[in-house]
């Protein structure tokens, strides 16, 4: 039979967990919103330089962002930011 402090710390590490998790899906919906804005950000920016990308990442759809972004991780999601922001940088039209 577990002890009193056995049933003890595993009840507060169960509520820590608990807690936890709504700060973790917190954050990554502030993230994802972040992501998606950028990502608009960036296609206004592929039209408006004349540019050409195309692809899903090049999307006008905050929608579209938004639910790839839940999917991912925020390694992914900034990785994919980041590799259109060095698109842009590159485009010389």
């Amino acid at each position: 039979m577990p002890s009193l402090k056995t049933v003890a710390f595993v009840s507060l590490a169960a509520g820590v967990c608990a807690l936890a998790a709504p700060r973790t899906a917190l954050a990554q919906t502030a993230g994802c919103a972040w992501y998606a804005d950028t990502a608009i950000k960036q296609q206004q920016e592929n039209e408006q330089r004349r540019c050409g990308f195309k692809g899903a990442e090049w999307s006008a759809n905050r929608q579209a962002h938004l639910a790839w972004c839940a999917t991912q991780s925020p390694d992914s999601w900034k990785a994919q930011a980041q590799n259109r922001q060095r698109m842009l940088a590159g485009c010389r039209k």
